[in-house]
């Protein structure tokens, strides 16, 4: 599969050769399904909390005597059946993370990608480089691409430019193709990937190192 790379300007800039192999149909669903569920259960905070009977701040006095009132009996103040008392059952604190596997999350990338690449939601930029940290700069470049609805823009690293620029713009987000997941894949309607943020993403997917190695001058201990 081949992508067509385009510059700041929208203009034809050459071709990218998809180094990945993309997942067939009826593979890898449930991959993506678990992996989406997995990082949505884990941006829950899992911090609610309510009283229970001991809890409760009050005196442990009886109400009342047990019997000669004609009342019901009660025996503490904190009863959850009082008003201010404590909750039956109520939530507590609790950690919502799921646990999904390297390999089924690695899976999930592909297959998300893959479908966004057949549907013809990739975008692949030369480069995005800004000369000033200006929303209105940055806005000429998304009118220029011909972006419309929501946007993932994915770069190669920090760009202190592009994070300032793009902050303020509804429906448009940064990342970067180290920190790029499935559900960001998913999310968004048009996904604009530098060059070399798409060459970062392959490298994950295949396995390979982002950086080159450098050479050892010394011999092996």
């Amino acid at each position: 599969m081949k992508l067509s790379i385009k510059d700041n300007q929208g203009n034809p800039a050459g071709e990218l050769d998809v180094k990945f192999e993309v997942i067939p149909n009826g593979r890898g669903t449930q991959a993506v399904h678990d992996t989406v569920v997995a990082y949505m259960a884990a941006q829950r905070q899992g911090n609610a909390s309510t009283k229970t009977m001991g809890d409760v701040n009050g005196t442990n006095k009886k109400p009342w005597r047990q019997k000669g009132t004609g009342r019901a009996r009660a025996g503490s103040f904190a009863s959850p059946l009082w008003r201010g008392g404590g909750v039956t059952f109520g939530p507590k604190p609790r950690d919502y993370d799921k646990k999904v596997n390297k390999k089924v999350r690695q899976l999930a990338l592909r297959k998300a990608l893959g479908e966004r690449l057949k549907a013809g939601d990739v975008l692949v930029v030369d480069d995005l480089k800004l000369a000033s940290p200006k929303t209105k700069e940055f806005v000429g470049v998304v009118n220029r691409l011909g972006l419309d609805g929501t946007s993932l823009f994915v770069i190669g690293g920090p760009d202190a430019n592009l994070e300032r620029a793009s902050r303020n713009v509804v429906g448009v987000e940064l990342t970067t193709g180290a920190r790029v997941n499935t559900y960001d894949i998913l999310k968004y309607d048009k996904l604009v990937f530098t060059k070399g943020a798409f060459e970062q993403i392959e490298a994950r997917l295949a396995k390979e190192a982002v950086t080159k190695a450098t050479p050892t001058t010394g011999a092996a201990a």
